[in-house]
């Protein structure tokens, strides 16, 4: 381990510790570039608890610390392709969760391809045998990654909105079987975050601008996107409601765009609840924001605050919560890239998604390293894979008895 690592696991430790990350601390050990007071936080320590628990547990038990490490990533790749990286770091750096990237219009059988190429990288020794969550962005309308024969062309989600909810959920249950058909077994979808009103989409670049709200109010976004989960899991796959606590009111995109803040949504709005009757009707996934919340918490991103992601927990979701792309996105891009990953895990993020696979040799080390050093850390790395095996356990990926 070397002496940059060294120090800066010993301060962590050290301010960890105390309870409290004060302003001269957190700049010590650059987790944050804001001189806030930020309370420290950890999930219970995992126990066994029935048949569930048991599995995903049993799972856990079997694997080493580096391929608990992996199973916190999920790691781009086009489409089209495996790309030679990522077959590469799923065996290196025993990441456990892949994304299908980019677009591929041919049909069928070429993501079959890729995810064949991506599962037969799945060893004892790479990720103790446990599958892979492959997932994709197939929301519908502009965002559409699998396309061409054998997939449906799925309209934008305003359009599923204006739908009933028994229609909507029969159609996303034909989708998530093609989806499950060439064995992607999570969607990155539904969007649940409101837009208030058509006037207000025109200005709203990351989701009403393209249609990717289900409504005008959070009763007819949580119906139109509770009605997409339950589809999703009716036909065999996974899904993740996002952007926790909502990018329908903010004038800024993540993903192209430094400063995006929501001045309006609090810990008690309304905007929250389409996130609340997906994590009851089923969602195998919460992904967080990468926006500043000023009502919540505004001294950072809610992908890095501990307040924002603990509300995720408190409406009783269990499972891996993630993050938005932190390997390309510009609004998390000004932290160095190893405290991204740090930072995330800090507050209560359990999957790490980088579309970028250049940045995970940097993250997965940055998080080795600190729980190879410190009791607190690698307690926070058993609670996160833990949590990514009972969403895999759940989706039956895991198997149907305890073993280990």
């Amino acid at each position: 381990m070397n002496a940059r690592w060294t120090g800066l696991i010993a301060a962590t430790s050290a301010l960890l510790g105390s309870g409290v990350c004060t302003a001269s601390a957190v700049n010590a050990v650059s987790l944050r570039p804001t001189s806030t007071r930020v309370a420290a936080t950890a999930r219970a320590d995992i126990s066994p608890g029935g048949a569930s628990a048991c599995n995903a547990l049993s799972t856990l038990n079997r694997m080493s610390l580096e391929q608990r490490v992996g199973q916190m990533f999920m790691v781009g790749t086009p489409a089209t392709a495996a790309s030679a990286t990522v077959l590469d770091q799923i065996s290196r750096y025993h990441v456990g969760n892949v994304f299908l990237s980019g677009r591929s219009t041919s049909g069928t059988a070429t993501p079959a391809r890729t995810t064949a190429a991506l599962r037969a990288r799945v060893t004892a020794s790479s990720t103790a045998g446990t599958p892979l969550f492959i997932a994709t962005d197939q929301e519908g309308g502009y965002v559409q990654v699998l396309q061409g024969a054998g997939f449906s062309r799925i309209p934008t989600a305003l359009t599923q909105g204006s739908w009933s909810s028994s229609t909507l959920q029969r159609s996303a249950a034909t989708w998530a079987r093609q989806l499950a058909g060439v064995g992607v077994n999570l969607n990155l979808a539904p969007v649940a975050g409101t837009v208030p009103s058509a006037a207000a989409a025109r200005n709203n670049p990351p989701i009403g601008v393209f249609q990717r709200e289900y409504g005008y109010t959070s009763y007819a976004t949580a119906a139109g996107s509770s009605a997409f989960v339950r589809g999703m899991d009716d036909g065999g796959v996974g899904a993740t409601t996002k952007h926790f606590p909502g990018l329908g009111i903010v004038t800024g995109n993540t993903d192209t765009t430094y400063g995006v803040h929501d001045r309006q949504t609090s810990a008690s709005s309304a905007y929250l609840n389409p996130f609340a009757t997906d994590i009851n009707d089923g969602a195998s996934a919460v992904m967080m924001s990468s926006a500043i919340y000023d009502k919540i918490d505004p001294s950072t991103l809610a992908v890095f605050s501990p307040k924002v992601v603990n509300l995720v927990r408190q409406r009783g979701f269990t499972g891996p919560i993630m993050s938005d792309d932190l390997g390309n996105a510009v609004q998390p891009g000004r932290w160095p890239v190893a405290n991204r990953a740090i930072n995330a895990l800090y507050a209560g993020v359990d999957l790490i998604l980088t579309v970028n696979p250049a940045v995970v040799p940097v993250m997965y080390n940055a998080i080795l390293q600190m729980a190879q050093g410190s009791p607190y850390w690698s307690k926070k790395v058993d609670n996160a894979a833990y949590e990514v095996l009972l969403g895999k356990e759940r989706r039956g990926l895991l198997g149907s008895s305890c073993v280990g």
